[in-house]
């Protein structure tokens, strides 16, 4: 009951001036419809998609859509896509401005957004006065994601061939090494063909039955070694033939869950926020308006 007294001269104060506040309230909402129209704010559109990384490979203890991440926020996808859309133009800056390059960027930053998701995927979302520029942004950073990481994966494909290839020389320089010892046992021991050699028939492959014992092993043991060495090469080989042909072929880097499309609808402004906020804005600063005002003349 007391709470009730003590408001009472609040709620006096506000019939007082009720049509004081429901003028202005009314003139603050016409001012919000009009202030938030196109003529005094660019309505933006919108285009995004959603992407999720595909092929790639490890280069570090990031994730897939991290590295995704990183490439299409990089510096480079960033100059290609201002210079390919003379973004310094589209967005009025003055190039003769000393400031010129950070407005741009901020700019760009204000207006392309590439996020992470929750489900690991990769949101690329631009906004625009020109809904098919917003539209044509967007397309334009997947296709040069796609060349960007196409350059990084072929260069990490590039790298594992040469050192497989190296790998394959050295292979090919040992077993050819143990072919030469070989080919001299064979002549010392008269071998007809060592190539079938093996444990259980060795002695019915040369000439004489009477030859050392000592050459026989070793020519064994030799051609045991070569056949192992000729398996790890072939193996080395299939790698190698993989990883260059991976390095040569063309791939794409990420698979389009959400395409996106040429809005035929504004995302920016969202006028009835503008006009609602500046309705009840208003009416609360009228009655904290008529409130001081009572207590200012009852002071008085």
């Amino acid at each position: 009951m007391d709470k009730y007294f003590n408001n009472l001269p609040l709620l006096k104060a506000v019939l007082k001036w009720k049509w004081h506040i429901i003028a202005l309230t009314i003139i603050a909402t016409v001012l919000g419809v009009i202030f938030s129209g196109p003529k005094f704010i660019t309505p933006r559109y919108k285009s995004e998609s959603i992407v999720y990384p595909r092929g790639l490979v490890e280069f570090s203890d990031e994730t897939y859509t991290e590295q995704m991440l990183q490439v299409m926020e990089s510096q480079e996808i960033m100059d290609s896509i201002v210079e390919i859309f003379n973004l310094m133009n589209h967005y009025e800056i003055d190039k003769n401005y000393i400031h010129a390059k950070t407005a741009l960027v901020g700019e760009y930053r204000d207006r392309v957004s590439i996020s992470k998701t929750p489900y690991d995927a990769v949101k690329i979302r631009v906004l625009d006065e020109d809904p098919e520029m917003a539209y044509n942004i967007v397309n334009e950073i997947l296709r040069l994601y796609n060349i960007k990481f196409g350059e990084i994966y072929k260069s990490k494909k590039l790298e594992n061939a040469r050192l497989y290839k190296n790998n394959l020389d050295n292979k090919y320089k040992f077993i050819d090494s143990l072919k030469r010892d070989l080919a001299r046992i064979s002549e010392d021991g008269e071998m007809i063909n060592y190539l079938y050699l093996s444990k259980g028939n060795s002695i019915a492959y040369f000439s004489d039955g009477n030859n050392n014992s000592k050459n026989i092993s070793e020519a064994i043991a030799l051609v045991e070694l070569i056949a192992s060495e000729t398996a790890a090469y072939s193996e080395i080989k299939i790698e190698y033939e993989k990883e260059l042909r991976q390095a040569e072929g063309e791939m794409t880097f990420l698979n389009v869950v959400s395409r996106p499309f040429i809005a035929d609808k504004k995302t920016y402004p969202v006028r009835w926020i503008i006009v609602a906020l500046s309705c009840i804005g208003t009416f609360l600063f009228s009655i904290l308006l008529a409130i001081s005002i009572e207590k200012f003349n009852t002071k008085n």
